[in-house]
């Protein structure tokens, strides 16, 4: 495995709508793997190829915990409810938004061996997904977010 630069800001291949996968080969597991341990190494809970300047439709998802999702070819089925939460992104390091998601999402996707898996996720994982889901579409957090948070603002409410 190999750790991947992490592309920054507004990087073209962060802006363009990413490609579906047509075959898994060796090329996209070693892929998967390689954003696994870039994600974990940069510390995130989620990762898209385009993050890492690939312009395919796979994504890899935690809650924090140590299982990993991870999705070739993703599409939300379903959208339930809505919360808005702080979301940061390795993308754009040291900036943080209040984001409007759905609370609970129904999404499809194949896994790395191919079989089509359907996930219901809520909460945290939720965020994730649908954070991810919208890099595969070109669009960072930024372009949803209702207001940017100064990370000053996080600390001081993280002391309360």
């Amino acid at each position: 495995m190999t750790l991947r630069k992490i592309l920054c800001d507004d990087h073209p291949v962060l802006r363009a709508k990413t490609q579906e996968v047509k075959k898994i080969n060796r090329g996209v597991l070693r892929l998967i793997d390689d954003m696994i341990e870039t994600m974990k190494e940069a510390s995130g809970v989620g990762l898209a190829a385009n993050q890492v300047g690939v312009s395919k439709q796979i994504l890899v998802a935690s809650d924090g915990g140590e299982s990993v999702i991870e999705l070739i070819n993703p599409r939300c089925e379903l959208a339930e409810g809505e919360e808005v939460g702080v979301e940061g992104c390795l993308s754009i390091p040291g900036r943080y938004g209040e984001v409007p998601r759905a609370e609970t999402v129904t999404v499809r996707g194949h896994n790395r061996e191919g079989y089509e898996v359907c996930l219901r996720a809520e909460g945290l994982l939720a965020r994730v997904l649908q954070h991810e889901m919208d890099h595969l579409e070109g669009l960072l957090f930024t372009d949803k977010a209702l207001r940017m948070v100064d990370p000053e603002e996080l600390q001081s409410e993280e002391e309360i």
